[in-house]
């Protein structure tokens, strides 16, 4: 009976440090270079950050009749709620999970400011953004290096009709401030 305690307590101990282990990074700060600006990304759960960007982001332009064929660049503020799926499999492969390498679903929002500007002869002017779903990869090296590219679909709503559009993402840059938990590689 004795011995049975101590094994239900033990395996109960293990049980309790695995759900409150980090495998993400407690917050790193990155400089955007691709799309300029910055990012930060905190660790809020055992598989899972809140990312935060702010940049001149390359983008489409909804107010236009084409929005797929007309890309701009505009001032935006991204923000995305990340679930790595896959850090389990990566560390027991032995690849590294170093600043937050792995995939990710993440819902995502966008605001954009772009000022007033004309598109196909008519004035708009006024805040747009959207709100969507994507999948992506991140990936960072000992350098300091990191890229990571997302796609899926937003809703597009601002001073014209809403629609739904695909939604891009990439990063790339450098790591410039972090705060290690990672029990990656």
């Amino acid at each position: 009976m004795c011995r049975f305690l101590l094994l239900a307590m033990l395996f109960s101990g293990m049980l309790g440090h695995a759900q409150y282990g980090k495998n993400c990074e407690i917050r790193q700060i990155k400089l955007n270079i691709f799309n300029p600006g910055l990012e930060y990304e905190m660790g809020v759960g055992v598989n899972s950050t809140l990312d935060f960007r702010v940049a001149w982001q390359v983008a489409l332009e909804p107010a236009s009749a084409e929005p797929l064929e007309n890309l701009d660049f505009f001032p935006a503020i991204t923000a995305q709620y990340r679930y790595y799926h896959n850090f389990d499999g990566r560390y027991h492969r032995r690849r590294s999970i170093y600043g937050n390498s792995g995939n990710y679903i993440a819902p995502t929002v966008a605001l954009f400011s772009p000022g007033e500007r004309t598109v196909e002869g008519r004035l708009v002017d006024g805040v747009h953004g959207y709100g969507g779903l994507v999948y992506g990869i991140q990936r960072s090296y000992n350098s300091g290096l990191s890229f990571s590219i997302d796609a899926g679909a937003g809703y597009y709503a601002g001073p014209f009709k809403g629609a739904v559009h695909p939604v891009v993402n990439l990063s790339i840059g450098w790591i410039i401030s972090e705060k290690r938990w990672c029990v990656g590689l």
